[in-house]
């Protein structure tokens, strides 16, 4: 009953209601949450679980932004709280994910053309990352991912590649969500 998007050229996170579930026709704008302070480049949100917290990946300051959100999935309550820099594993990011306790974190993007991922000592919580390691894309052919995905168990990863011939790409990972 809720849908969010992100909105790169106006520098923001867009809620929108729908009186139907997951029926678009039905949704109405609700409100915008302004995150040019922190971002001017966003490519990519996640909100944990209960939706306290919500993440924005930007290419701008290669960081990831985490916000609190006293309600959950209400963007009236976020406040930022903190970033953690990732450029030094990637300078061209463009997608996020988090696998479900939020103790690993997944960015892709252009510069190596690979997943980069994460450890987390707290769930859903960046100040506690640490870099583990990466998988490259282009040992399939495939070149700039721009978007990255896991199904509900962590068994398989998707990921979009954004070069002249774009597709999803789907890859099975032998242990839950290790890339």
């Amino acid at each position: 009953t809720k849908m969010f998007m992100l909105g790169r050229g106006n520098d923001g996170v867009y809620e929108y209601s729908l009186s139907t579930a997951f029926d678009v026709s039905t949704l109405i704008f609700v409100q915008k949450l302004d995150i040019n302070a922190q971002e001017t480049s966003a490519n990519s949100i996640e909100f944990n679980l209960d939706g306290t917290k919500l993440f924005m990946l930007g290419q701008s300051d290669d960081e990831v932004s985490e916000y609190a959100l006293s309600t959950g999935f209400d963007l009236s309550t976020a406040s930022f709280t903190q970033s953690i820099d990732i450029g030094t594993e990637e300078g061209q990011p463009y997608g996020l994910a988090f696998n479900n306790d939020g103790t690993k974190m997944d960015v892709c993007g252009w510069n190596g053309d690979d997943i980069n991922e994460y450890t987390l000592t707290t769930g859903f919580d960046v100040s506690t990352a640490s870099y583990s390691q990466n998988f490259s894309t282009e040992g399939t052919g495939r070149s700039n991912p721009s978007a990255v995905q896991f199904n509900a168990d962590g068994t398989f990863m998707y990921v979009i590649q954004g070069n002249t011939n774009p597709r999803i790409q789907e890859y099975a990972l032998t242990t839950a969500f290790d890339i």
